[in-house]
């Protein structure tokens, strides 16, 4: 009874907020449940992971009880990465899912025994870390650094915008984008330039935090949402006001099947998701064909 109080009133909260947003003539002119012009929304982003960078990965760790590191090694398992391969990691400032790929790539290598035909091909290996935070890009330079990547010449970081890339047509042999595609101001443009960069055969990946259609758990997950997570960002990175965004800008996201058809509208083939813990994240995939 004490649950459907809260929720009850946790949806009297939430319900004017969402349709206020609905109303808006696109996600492009949404700041989580805030209506914003389209120039605004870039700079109060860009204010939010300048604040976030220090502690980005602690709260991760924190909002999802070190969940996040699975889902990223689930992202990275479908993208198979293979030595010699061009990937483009966009919003992936810090090197999580960078660090993986690399990672993956390096025990192939470590299997092939040092082949010479392979060591050639960890020449030619790149993978770029693009991000339009330059906090978060350095974050993840100093996170090379500890890790003894340095100087790696596979590693190779951008700042760069995900509407409007710098990098060449059909250049890519994969595209990555974790926890970063809902905070664009438009998405459509984002599809489309990972459809431009990609080769044939590229594959699109975006991991991100989705829609709980389970009714009981949809519930305790707004609860947590609302109640819990801004409380965790005040207490550990003393900012409540970016991890209050945090979860408004989930609820403002594409539902799973919306979200499915506008990168199929991007012209991408064999689209597909899979949710993980109920819908809590899903991952999406599409092909370049």
């Amino acid at each position: 009874m004490a649950l459907r109080l809260l929720t009850r009133n946790l949806r009297n909260r939430i319900s004017p907020n969402l349709c206020s947003a609905s109303l808006l003539h696109s996600h492009a002119t949404s700041f989580g449940f805030k209506e914003v012009r389209e120039e605004e929304k870039s700079q109060m982003v860009g204010k939010v992971f300048s604040n976030v960078a220090s502690n980005y990965d602690l709260m991760n760790d924190f909002m999802s009880a070190g969940l996040h590191r699975l889902w990223k090694d689930r992202l990275v398992s479908k993208l198979t990465p293979f030595p010699g391969m061009k990937h483009l990691d966009v919003a992936g400032g810090t090197g999580d899912v960078a660090f993986r790929i690399l990672e993956s790539i390096n025990s192939i290598r470590r299997r092939a025994l040092q082949d010479p035909i392979n060591d050639d091909l960890q020449e030619e290996t790149r993978i770029y870390v693009c991000d339009i935070n330059q906090n978060m890009l350095n974050v993840g330079k100093n996170r090379a650094l500890e890790r003894g990547l340095g100087e790696d010449k596979s590693l190779v970081w951008v700042q760069g915008d995900a509407e409007a890339l710098s990098f060449e047509d059909n250049s890519m042999d994969g595209y990555t984008i974790a926890f970063g595609i809902r905070n664009v101001t438009h998405i459509e443009k984002v599809l489309t330039e990972a459809y431009r960069v990609l080769k044939r055969g590229g594959r699109f990946l975006c991991l991100e935090l989705s829609h709980v259609e389970i009714p009981v758990f949809k519930e305790l997950y707004d609860l947590y949402s609302f109640s819990v997570i801004p409380r965790l960002g005040e207490v550990v990175a003393g900012d409540r006001e970016s991890y209050q965004y945090l979860v408004e800008s989930i609820r403002r996201f594409p539902p799973q099947e919306k979200f499915a058809s506008m990168i199929a509208d991007a012209g991408f083939q064999k689209v597909e998701y899979e949710n993980l813990v109920g819908g809590v994240v899903a991952i999406h995939s599409g092909l370049k064909i």
